[in-house]
């Protein structure tokens, strides 16, 4: 999908830039595989449990196949449809034998085309097929953690990981972070990458469209008073210094990876960013 400027005709409307809709079919979602969804709004039992949550518009869930366990039947795609739950967009898959199911869309696929998922098939965008038949050097996503769990990896526009080689049972993968990481070569994953890569160069233009999503107005911790945040009070700005903390008083710059018994599978850490990078990645 290509991105769409618009024409200064109001101070909103000069630097919006949105997706167009060229790629997506003029077609309603499937009523069988679209369900409603509850919304808390970020609230457990009334209170808030994740701020800047409430006022999103209303949406139905699309049933996503993340499993793709109907090995060996090949499936013609019907359309490419948006999908308000997720950056990516959908594919939605008609099989041989009637049935239909949703999967992300793949960069490259295009309606009329035909994906198969299975052991013997061929090496070719949307197919999917065990990582240990993978050919070193091609790029993956929906990528499987556990065989037969669904895919946990690579399913957000634009994202893909490179598969290493591997050895012993086991693949390396590159991952959009820059870690390698060990994963079992019995685990499914979708050849190519997830479609859909201008979604992170939108620009909304207006904050009624975050309201829209369901995201409300965030305060910086520096600008209330010092009873709201460990931030606030406002006499130095500095005093802050490398002890950043939530709103809670938890610290925010410490690591909380705490999953000893997934570190053999990591081969190589991704490279963390400093906070002069994250500064001018903000700005």
């Amino acid at each position: 999908m290509s991105l769409k400027k618009h024409k200064p005709t109001t101070p909103s409307m000069r630097h919006t830039v949105l997706l167009t809709n060229s790629v997506l079919s003029k077609k309603k979602p499937h009523k069988k595989l679209v369900r409603k969804v509850k919304y808390s709004a970020g609230r457990n039992k009334g209170r808030i449990s994740m701020r800047h949550k409430g006022g999103r518009v209303k949406r139905m869930y699309r049933e996503l196949d993340f499993k793709r366990d109907k090995r060996d039947v090949v499936a013609l795609v019907e359309a490419i449809e948006y999908d308000p739950n997720r950056s990516a967009n959908i594919v939605l898959l008609k099989y041989k034998d009637g049935e239909r199911r949703y999967i992300v869309h793949p960069a490259g696929l295009r309606v009329g085309m035909e994906v198969v998922a299975g052991e013997d098939i061929p090496v070719r965008v949307g197919n999917a097929t065990k990582l240990a038949n993978i050919p070193s050097g091609l790029k993956v996503h929906n990528v499987e953690l556990k065989k037969g769990a669904g895919a946990k990896l690579c399913r957000s526009a634009g994202n893909s990981a490179q598969v290493m080689g591997g050895d012993r049972g086991y693949i390396q993968l590159k991952m959009p972070s820059g870690e390698i990481r060990l994963v079992s070569g019995e685990c499914y994953a979708t050849i190519g990458e997830v479609g859909n890569y201008d979604h992170s160069n939108v620009k909304l233009g207006k904050a009624g469209r975050k309201r829209h999503k369901g995201i409300r107005p965030t305060v910086r911790g520096q600008a209330m008073g010092a009873h709201e945040h460990p931030h606030g009070g406002g006499e130095a700005k500095d005093r802050v210094g490398g002890q950043r903390k939530s709103v809670y008083g938890h610290r925010t710059d410490v690591k909380t990876r705490r999953n000893k018994r997934t570190n053999r599978y990591i081969i190589t850490r991704r490279k963390s960013k400093t906070r002069k990078e994250v500064k001018k990645l903000s700005n």
